[in-house]
């Protein structure tokens, strides 16, 4: 392969003056088109509908985005036609032509990169230090699929053939048009990996992305486009979760549904994508990621300080809005008190505020359907356990709530079994480490947890019984880096689809056997 090796996108540092202007540079670029309106784009021709939907500023709600067209079911029907028929072509291209155009887009975006982290910032909530974080993960993304398809192209798949008899292949083809439904807390990296994992795999997309976050999605549109992909391969048809997301799930000539989301959206799609509809001739393939209630465990014999920095960060960063964040901390009895403390002074250094602000740490939650589920669990809290820290909020402009911390929770209660997706930890105790991971199994969850420890035995235990998909020894449970952490969870987490992983892309196609004999 004539490529450089994989890298890892750098994360911008704030601390250089010429990156911050370029930050604010970004922001003047991203209001210099706020409140444009965006159409569908199906068969690569731009379709407007009487149904337009407003895109808010979660950090000052009275602010319009964007204006974005929804498609029904006679725009979804168009597109389904598109994508069956361009399947036909687009699955017999070179892969490396494929792959080109994921290598493109990487160089388009890193060209963008202020612009689209601004952006991030402004429709997403995503303070600096996270919108970059998510425009380089897009970048990591698109690299490291690009050169994934050659691996998965080319390499020998141990497949024998019999002299004189018979020359045996084993090869993956395409599996067709794929639904890719995409969240909002990612709305620039997820979505990209999702949508290209299946384009560079030979697959046509229906892409239907998050509600709150569809110009972002409409800019990533304009990179595919920009880098050669050809019209037709992605149809962006953003639209209502029944009316066009249900439709394509149970759609007889959707093969597959990629989905990343809430446990109750992607339960609903594996059983309406389990039933087989008139006319349909395979059984759908599901690859879902599906959120957590992530732990993690502090042993008596750490760093405190480190430990408390590294919780603080993985529950509070973003506001908690992601399904990695640290949601519980499982704390050894003899350093309960001090660790609480310790966290609870680092908290307090924490700016709440607008996301387009520098200093800002916690920006806002994502719409006001999160603000009142989240406040609602900080008043469950309350009467569960002891509120140490936080628990005030205010939506009069933007949807922010303070960083909040519960403690003395006891391992069944809700705050400590059910997904928040906000900035609420939830704090218990344990005596013994087996007793720890029992709590942090406890939950129908599996995705990330960490243990912070000096001790090699409790270490190696958590290898062996931390039911998780993605462990992570002496750090925080977030942050999982494209290549290196392949991502994905257990139980009613997901698939374990293992995002960024060498066998990722493998689940967009089928394998077949040819044997030829002589």
């Amino acid at each position: 392969m004539a490529y450089y090796p994989y890298e890892t996108e750098k994360l911008v540092d704030f601390t250089i003056e010429s990156n911050i202007k370029k930050f604010e540079e970004g922001i003047k670029t991203v209001r210099s088109y706020l409140g444009k309106t965006y159409p569908l784009l199906v068969d690569g021709k731009k379709i407007e509908t009487d149904n337009l939907l407003k895109s808010f500023n979660p950090s000052n709600h009275s602010e319009v985005i964007g204006m974005i067209h929804q498609a029904g079911k006679f725009e979804v029907d168009l597109a389904i036609e598109s994508a069956l028929r361009n399947f036909e072509t687009w699955k017999l291209t070179d892969y490396k032509m494929r792959a080109d155009i994921l290598f493109k887009s990487a160089s388009i975006i890193r060209k963008r990169k202020f612009e689209f982290s601004s952006l991030l910032a402004l429709e997403a909530g995503k303070p600096w230090a996270e919108a970059d974080a998510d425009t380089a993960e897009a970048i990591d993304f698109l690299e490291y699929y690009a050169r994934s398809i050659y691996d998965v192209m080319e390499k020998d798949k141990h497949i024998l053939s019999r002299k004189d008899i018979e020359r045996n292949e084993y090869v993956y083809k395409p599996l067709g048009v794929c639904a890719v439904i995409t969240p909002w807390n990612f709305p620039l990296a997820i979505l990209a990996g999702m949508t290209t994992a299946a384009v560079v795999t030979g697959n046509t997309v229906l892409l239907k992305p998050a509600v709150t976050t569809q110009v972002i999605a409409y800019k990533f549109m304009e990179v595919l486009k920009e880098a050669g992909l050809p019209d037709g391969i992605v149809q962006f048809i953003p639209g209502d979760a029944i009316e066009v997301g249900e439709y394509i799930v149970t759609h007889p000539k959707v093969r597959f549904v990629s989905f990343t989301g809430s446990k109750a959206v992607g339960v609903r799609i594996y059983e309406k994508a389990a039933v087989v509809q008139p006319g349909q001739k395979w059984l759908k393939r599901v690859i879902a990621e599906m959120g957590g209630k992530d732990a993690m465990i502090i042993d008596e014999d750490c760093d405190l300080d480190f430990a408390a920095s590294e919780v603080a960060k993985a529950a509070f960063s973003f506001a908690g809005q992601k399904c990695s964040a640290a949601s519980r901390a499982i704390v050894h009895e003899k350093v309960y008190d001090s660790f609480i403390e310790k966290l609870v002074n680092i908290t307090k250094t924490y700016k709440v505020g607008a996301a387009e602000l520098k200093d800002t740490f916690v920006g806002p939650v994502n719409d006001d359907n999160a603000f009142n589920k989240i406040t609602s669990y900080i008043e469950i809290g309350k009467k569960e356990g002891k509120l140490v820290f936080g628990g005030t909020n205010d939506k009069s402009k933007g949807y922010f709530i303070e960083p909040t911390i519960i403690k003395d929770l006891k391992k069944d209660s809700r705050i400590m079994q059910e997904e928040i997706f906000g900035p609420v930890l939830g704090i218990t105790k344990f005596k013994t480490f087996d007793e720890a991971l029992e709590i942090a199994n406890s939950t129908e969850y599996g995705l990330t947890g960490s243990v912070i420890s000096n001790n090699r035995e409790n270490l190696e235990k958590a290898r062996k019984h931390f039911e998780v998909g993605n462990l992570y020894l002496n750090r925080k449970c977030t942050g999982a880096i494209v290549g290196y952490q392949p991502f994905g969870g257990f139980n009613m987490s997901g698939t374990d689809s293992k995002a960024g992983g060498p066998d990722y892309l493998i689940l967009h196609m089928q394998a077949k056997t040819i044997s030829e004999m002589f």
